[in-house]
């Protein structure tokens, strides 16, 4: 065994391992969270690694990487965007990504749209409200998703959202479930929470995360 799988196989087992724990403490099972390797930055090497450990969701923040990697793999694998999205790169994400957790422009939502006949997306919510770090402002998020559902053709799993730095993940994390129970009443649908990451995503877990995404923890720093 190489000592690169050997590494990640490592990193893997002790994620897994505090996945599990979170979910317990939270009176959850770790069935219900979907892990998401963020495999930005890192090569189609380390991605078989993974795919030979059973990781079937991978998850890439730019089109550039993910239109040339995601092609490269079976048709079993799932393919997250997580990057903000650039409007002149919809059509090519459209082609590779499975689910898109970042929309966040109404204008993106109705590209996206007309190019798809059947989306996956999670509402990117801006916890901070600092539009420059991306993310729907709290006070339009019900009108925003009801005009995404309207669209057709795109169906909204949930909210996505990043931790402010400068608060207690989970104190975020819990606003951010709490408006996802807000937004189950008139969407169903949309009961699923894309949050955490390597550094907060026992937080994410303990206030309903059903899919975290981690890169570092599993792959290490590029």
């Amino acid at each position: 065994m190489s000592n690169r799988k050997s590494e990640i196989e490592a990193n893997l087992a002790d994620v897994k391992s505090r996945i599990e724990k979170a979910a317990k403490a939270a009176g959850r099972s770790a069935d219900e969270i979907t892990l998401v390797a963020v495999t930005k930055n890192f090569p189609v090497s380390d991605i078989e690694i993974l795919y030979e450990l059973g990781i079937r969701n991978f998850g890439e923040n730019r089109d550039q990487e993910g239109s040339i990697k995601a092609p490269q793999f079976p048709d079993d694998c799932i393919w997250h965007f997580q990057g903000q999205i650039q409007s002149n790169k919809l059509k090519s994400i459209a082609i590779w990504a499975d689910v898109v957790h970042s929309l966040d422009d109404l204008s993106h939502a109705k590209k996206l749209s007309s190019l798809v006949a059947d989306q996956d997306i999670f509402i990117q919510l801006s916890l901070d409200n600092q539009p420059n770090r991306g993310g729907v402002a709290l006070d339009d998020l019900d009108s925003f998703a009801r005009s995404i559902a309207e669209l057709g053709n795109l169906n909204i799993r949930g909210l996505m959202a990043v931790a402010p730095l400068d608060e207690e993940p989970k104190l975020a994390f819990a606003r951010l479930n709490l408006l996802s129970k807000q937004l189950v009443k008139s969407l169903p649908m949309a009961g699923e929470i894309s949050a955490g990451m390597s550094n907060d995503f026992e937080a994410a877990i303990s206030e309903g995360a059903t899919l975290i995404r981690i890169g570092s923890q599993i792959l290490g720093v590029r």
